[in-house]
């Protein structure tokens, strides 16, 4: 985003730049407030007629006084330009103020003077808001958006979210050769007979149940 200083024209077509732009701006504005004037003071019946009248004989008037100071007011702002060989807000604060001592000349030095301080003010405050809003819609612009995502509280899991990669369990616990060296007594050699004698009886079973042969299919053919 451009700044008021960047984004406006070179300084020799700036001054016809502002002329045309400040006269538009004071004929427009001076055609509505006149015309709302003229139709409030004029007599019932006629209200429009002397509001046209009165946005007629006012309204190039409102516009050539805009003129006069846009033109003073950049010509002034591109004498600062060429002294101090930079824009920046101090540039149109100075040209307010001189452009309004300038057009004060006539009703004395005190008039001018405050004249003056009246328009550096103005361009002061302009130019601060101008500033302030530019910064807030850069920092707005260029601010990063940020999600903060909430970690589940799923019981059950131990801090491990089902469906993203986790921790490589450690392997089970083999058992403890040590127990069944423990039962090598009598108990133990008795139990260890029990099961190999359970192993080959289910073994001989399995052996007979394959090795029995399927009755044969009838045969129900007409003779």
């Amino acid at each position: 985003m451009g700044t008021p200083e960047t984004s406006r024209e070179p300084c020799p077509d700036r001054i016809l730049d502002d002329i045309g732009g400040a006269f538009a701006m004071g004929a427009v504005g001076g055609s509505a407030f006149h015309f709302l004037k003229g139709v409030y003071n004029s007599p019932s019946g006629a209200r429009l007629v002397g509001g046209t009248q009165a946005v007629r004989l006012n309204a190039p008037r409102v516009g050539g006084s805009f003129a006069v100071w846009g033109g003073l007011f950049s010509a002034f702002d591109c004498t600062m330009v060429y002294l101090r060989q930079k824009e920046d807000p101090w540039n149109s604060i100075v040209a307010g103020a001189a452009t309004g001592g300038f057009l004060s000349m006539r009703q004395g030095l005190g008039a001018s003077a405050r004249s003056a301080v009246f328009g550096g003010v103005l361009l002061a405050l302009i130019e601060g808001a101008g500033i302030m809003l530019n910064r807030m819609l850069s920092g707005q612009q260029q601010m990063p958006v940020i999600i903060d995502e909430p970690q589940p509280n799923i019981p059950g899991y131990m801090g491990q979210v089902p469906g993203l990669p986790q921790a490589p369990v450690s392997a089970q616990a083999q058992p403890d050769s040590s127990s069944s060296d423990s039962g090598s007594g009598l108990l133990g050699g008795w139990w260890s007979k029990k099961k190999e004698s359970e192993s080959t009886s289910s073994g001989s079973e399995t052996k007979i149940l394959e090795s029995f042969d399927a009755p044969p299919v009838p045969n129900f053919d007409y003779k």
